[in-house]
């Protein structure tokens, strides 16, 4: 019933009834100073009249400095010594002021009654309100359901968090727990300081719902690998940061690491010159624009003024993202979204004629190796058959050019997506040989840092869970390249092209990915546990090569480079296949592909996709086998 009323009361109401018991207490408390004191003097002389009128002074006097003060609108939850110094001020002046009154009057009223009475009505004032304060909290606490919770860290912040979870109705703490030995069973601000190997047991003897790590002067790596130890005992957990970090961006975001600073070489992304006119006033086509390197295209290609860009994703997610991306931007360039697959060539014929599309830029794939290595017809019916389907299109309906994006995972591939890459590189340059309309191309790339599935955000995730940070191999290295590099070097490719060119970036050397992972960790502001720091953050764990991955990638199949109107750009001579091979490739990939044969449509792109030099040995192996 209480607990009802209480809730129904509105802010100025309670702030009435605070008023009203300042007023109370003022006359109480100068009766009370007079009987301790024996102060018969004046009231054996007094009328009831002056009697009277000297408690309504006094409560007069009250209700004016507390109004004064503001002393009725200080909420109970923060009255704290600012408040006592209020009500201190409050009580000295209507004691004061009741004195000069009194003596007017002439009333015979000693000076150490008015001493007692500001003491007492100080006194008075802050218990009631601390008492007032805890029966408020013991009634909301019975009214609602409280969250319990034990607080991992005894230090300073966890005892200023015991001490504000003390006044909140919702929140109820039960104790700490630390690791150090010598605050254990100690008692701080009325609660136990436990050992964190009894956290199991005070689970069940408190009903604990939550686990509040306070502890913000522990690393992050520690206080994530602590959490994640509680959450695998069941235990909800949330990590309070510290103040100066509430004050910034959190710990992984204001201490991200420059992309840039891990190529070991300058960027390239000014020296690469923009194209304008090859796109200016064209009407382009970008497949895979929902994806990282395919949304980098279309951003840059706006700048370009191309009449119209299409953009073509499977992913109705990506797609939408990407349209409210470019709709910020207030281009004038006119953008239409595509939901569609680019397996699909009657649609692709029937979307380039309707709107005579001029360039394409096939970034399109399924491009994760461990993914399409599991996932292998369908990661083969998109890289091989659906680059086919997008070049045969771009063919019948008159493209000019049609630019595909490979990887370097393409040369001597060790796994499926890089074999499928290949294969789609060597149908490109099939149709190269055989058309005079549309001239094809090829851009391959190293690892894109940033992009979707590179190691770059995978390492952040695991820095930001405290680690460890997992590399396959000591010695593995990759050549990399940042997003814009990539994007600038396909619209290039496009100027560049004669006809079934492979272009690549001049990259310089390789990257070793434990070097990477190395400074990703100090860059965050944390140390690399090893044998040589035992006390150190965050451990880089080495977990082996995954099935289908080299150890060194390798960018150009054979030594021939010719230059480019570009130093940074090269252009490699490989050799290709003819059209009778490449249609027997395609028909066999397509066969084990319909019947759903995952270790023939592997055979074959394999065997196809190796060098000629290497293909009798392959395709020996296979016959062994």
């Amino acid at each position: 019933m209480l607990y009802k009323l209480l809730i129904r009361l509105n802010r100025p109401q309670k702030r009435q009834l605070m008023l009203a018991l300042d007023v109370l207490l003022a006359p109480l408390s100068l009766a009370l100073a007079c009987l301790l004191l024996n102060e018969r003097t004046f009231f054996a002389t007094a009328t009831y009249e002056q009697v009277l009128m000297l408690m309504a002074s006094c409560a007069a006097f009250s209700l004016g400095m507390t109004a004064a003060l503001g002393l009725h609108r200080v909420r109970l939850n923060s009255y704290e010594m600012s408040g006592v110094g209020l009500t201190s001020v409050a009580s000295v002046v209507v004691a004061f002021a009741t004195s000069l009154v009194s003596a007017g009057f002439g009333w015979p009223i000693s000076v150490r009654v008015w001493v007692a009475f500001s003491i007492i009505l100080i006194i008075a004032s802050v218990a009631s309100r601390a008492a007032i304060r805890q029966i408020l909290l013991a009634l909301y606490r019975q009214g609602e359901g409280r969250i319990r919770v034990l607080i991992y860290g005894a230090g300073h912040t966890g005892q200023q968090l015991a001490a504000a979870l003390r006044t909140d109705r919702t929140v109820e703490p039960v104790g700490f727990v630390d690791d150090n030995p010598t605050l254990q069973s100690l008692s701080i601000n009325g609660l136990r300081v436990y050992s964190p190997l009894k956290i199991k047991e005070l689970f069940q003897r408190y009903n604990v719902d939550r686990v509040i790590l306070a502890m913000p002067s522990t690393s992050r790596p520690r206080q994530q690998q602590i959490a994640r130890r509680l959450r695998e005992m069941g235990c909800e957990t949330k990590l309070l940061p510290s103040f100066a970090e509430m004050m910034q961006r959190s710990h992984g975001e204001s201490r991200r690491i420059d992309h840039t600073a891990i190529l070991n070489r300058s960027n390239l992304e000014d020296e690469l010159p923009r194209v304008y006119d090859g796109y200016t006033d064209r009407v382009v086509m970008v497949t895979g624009a929902g994806g990282s390197i395919g949304s980098e295209l279309c951003r840059q290609l706006l700048e370009c003024k191309p009449s119209k860009l299409i953009l073509l994703d499977h992913s109705e997610f990506a797609l939408y993202a990407m349209m409210k991306e470019l709709a910020a931007l207030r281009s004038t360039v006119q953008c239409v979204p595509l939901l569609m697959s680019v397996t699909d060539r009657h649609a692709l014929e029937r979307v380039m004629r309707q709107h005579n599309v001029q360039i394409v830029l096939h970034a399109a794939a399924y491009k994760h190796v461990p993914m399409v290595e599991n996932n292998a017809l369908a990661g083969l019916q998109n890289n091989v058959l659906g680059t086919k389907a997008a070049a045969e299109a771009a063919r019948t309906t008159g493209v000019e050019r049609f630019i595909l994006v490979s990887t370097d995972k393409a040369v001597r591939p060790s796994n499926v997506m890089g074999a499928s890459k290949r294969l789609a590189e060597l149908v490109v340059q099939d149709l190269a040989t055989r058309c005079r309309t549309t001239r094809y191309s090829m851009v391959r790339f190293g690892n894109v840092l940033g992009s979707s599935g590179s190691i770059i955000p995978l390492f952040e995730e695991q820095i930001a869970m405290g680690g460890p940070v997992t590399v396959t191999h000591p010695d593995v290295t990759r050549y990399f390249m940042t997003i814009p590099e990539a994007s600038r070097l396909v619209l290039l490719a496009g100027s560049f092209a004669r006809g079934g060119d492979v272009f690549v970036l001049d990259m310089g050397k390789p990257v070793r990915i434990a070097q990477v992972a190395r400074q990703m960790i100090e860059a965050a502001g944390y140390s690399v546990r090893d044998d040589n720091n035992s006390n150190g953050d965050i451990e880089i764990r080495y977990i082996g090569l995954r099935k289908g991955e080299k150890l060194h990638e390798e960018l150009l199949i054979g030594q021939d480079m010719l230059t480019t109107p570009h130093p940074k750009i090269l252009r490699a001579r490989e050799g290709h296949l003819s059209e009778i091979e490449v249609a027997a490739a395609l028909a066999e990939l397509r066969n084990a592909i319909e019947v759903g044969d995952t270790e023939s449509a592997r055979n074959a792109v394999f065997k196809w996709a190796a060098p000629k030099e290497n293909r009798p040995a392959i395709l020996a192996e296979k016959a062994i086998s």
